[in-house]
């Protein structure tokens, strides 16, 4: 159906006589709109040309449809298992747990990209929604978790940028519900084969604290307000140093390895030594635009 009505758009070539007074131009500029409508009918003549032609092809839209189903149904079990938020805390339940952990198995085994070290996928910003408990971030979270009470400091999300050999992790820590405060870790990532990497810290970064005043409780806001006037008190040498945040410099201290085991353009699933796995979603999703298109006939 799809091909008789995009044919039906084009001129009938045998009405035409060397008499007739009309003359058609070589180039046609067609609407953005109209582009793609004639766009989307030439796919769905090329699918069922290419299905009734190449006896592969129906599986290998079968198995594309699995895997975006089975994308779907793995980010609905982290929403399900209350989220990021709620497996650093410890609330997540074992049923939970298990049941993310099944559909990131089943989404593994349909991983679309063979060499995913290499692949240019791997490049760009990357939000963690379930990071195992070998992850340094997890164990930042539980010591944080144990020493102060949800209330007083939480850690609310996890990032990484990965580009050019290079990790840049950054935890987003909370306290009191109005004071802000960021730990950066950058690490050396190595190739090592198709599927593994390492990775080697090489520095730590605490930032200096933002506060939201308007959240800030009452009992707090005097002992804040004389800790701000120390700060501008201090020596422009001191005062810019601190304001910078305070380094730590790793040197390679601590390094993992790990493999990468499902990649595409939005998803990037990892395991460790131990075989527990993290999973994160692409933040940088970019759409590029879309211009008029000359169409020659």
């Amino acid at each position: 159906m799809a091909c008789c009505s995009i044919q039906s758009m084009v001129p009938s070539i045998s009405g035409l006589t060397s008499s007739s007074s009309f003359s058609y131009p070589s180039v046609i500029v067609l609407p953005v709109k109209c582009v793609k409508r004639i766009a989307k009918k030439l796919e769905v003549c090329r699918a069922m040309v290419q299905q009734t032609s190449v006896p592969g092809a129906s599986a290998t839209y079968a198995k594309e449809m699995e895997r975006l189903s089975a994308k779907e149904s793995l980010l609905l079990a982290f929403k399900d298992a209350g989220g990021f938020e709620a497996l650093v805390t410890g609330k997540t339940s074992d049923m939970q747990k298990i049941d993310v952990n099944e559909r990131i198995v089943g989404l593994e085994r349909l991983n679309p990209t063979p060499r995913p070290t290499t692949s240019p996928f791997l490049e760009g910003r990357w939000n963690f929604e379930w990071i195992g408990y070998g992850s340094p971030g997890l164990f930042a979270a539980r010591l944080l978790s144990e020493r102060f009470p949800a209330t007083l400091a939480n850690l609310s999300k996890m990032d990484v940028v990965i580009k050019d050999g290079y990790a840049k992790i950054t935890a987003n820590l909370k306290f009191l519900n109005a004071i802000e405060n960021k730990l950066v870790l950058t690490t050396k990532l190595t190739v090592e084969g198709p599927l593994r990497m390492k990775e080697e810290y090489t520095e730590g970064v605490l930032e200096t604290p933002t506060v939201d005043e308007e959240t800030i409780p009452e009992q707090l806001k005097g002992f804040l307000g004389q800790a701000a006037n120390t700060m501008q008190q201090l020596p422009a040498p001191i005062k810019d140093a601190v304001s910078g945040g305070f380094t730590i410099p790793l040197n390679g201290a601590f390094e993992r390895l790990f493999m990468i085991s499902y990649l595409d353009e939005e998803i990037l699933i990892i395991r460790d030594t131990a075989g527990v796995p993290e999973v994160l979603t692409r933040l940088d999703v970019a759409q590029p635009p879309v211009d008029p298109i000359e169409l020659t006939f």
